[in-house]
């Protein structure tokens, strides 16, 4: 059985990005980078929501060919590339780079890629992860706090139906003051 893992930047008052859209305030340090790399070398597969999806597919395909692009992004990029990504979305029609669009019951596909064999898989994405959190599919919780309050925008955490327990499993800080939580569901 595999684990999800829902993990992204948020910034301090708890939102993933702010009013429009706008995720200019999450630019990770050179640390927090690679902590994301890391994380995407471990992962198996990665279920996007249409919105995180067209945001990364409009820049990791090329990210390692564009002229400013550090080792660490080179070395992001093919990785992303190469990957197996699974997006689910009513509103496209064709995704590319290892990945297959899923346009019924995102729960349904959810709960049977977890009962196969495999590494674990991350989620991303709002909307996605909130259902799958609603459905009891969220193993842990990786939050990346920024050091800003933004005011609004997409929420990291949706409305839930019941209270989730948590165990803490992990806290760092890393030097541009991102604060570092895992937390695996107890069950």
């Amino acid at each position: 059985m595999r684990k999800l893992i829902y993990g992204m930047n948020l910034s301090l008052d708890g939102y993933i990005a702010a009013p429009g859209d706008d995720i200019g305030w999450s630019v990770p340090s050179d640390e927090l980078f690679q902590f994301w790399s890391d994380r995407l070398r471990a992962t198996d597969l990665t279920l996007y929501g249409r919105k995180l999806w067209q945001t990364m597919s409009s820049y990791w395909p090329t990210g390692d060919q564009r002229p400013d692009a550090t080792p660490a992004e080179i070395e992001y990029a093919r990785r992303w590339r190469d990957m197996s990504k699974v997006v689910f979305s009513s509103t496209i029609d064709k995704v590319d780079w290892n990945t297959r669009l899923v346009t019924g019951d995102a729960v349904a596909e959810i709960t049977r890629l977890k009962a196969e064999d495999g590494g674990p898989m991350d989620i991303g994405g709002a909307t996605l992860a909130g259902a799958a959190m609603r459905a009891g599919l969220v193993d842990e919780y990786v939050l990346a706090t920024a050091p800003v309050l933004v005011g609004g925008g997409t929420p990291f955490f949706t409305a839930l139906d019941n209270w989730v327990n948590l165990n803490l499993v992990e806290t760092r800080t890393f030097p541009c003051g991102v604060l570092l939580t895992r937390y695996e569901t107890r069950r």
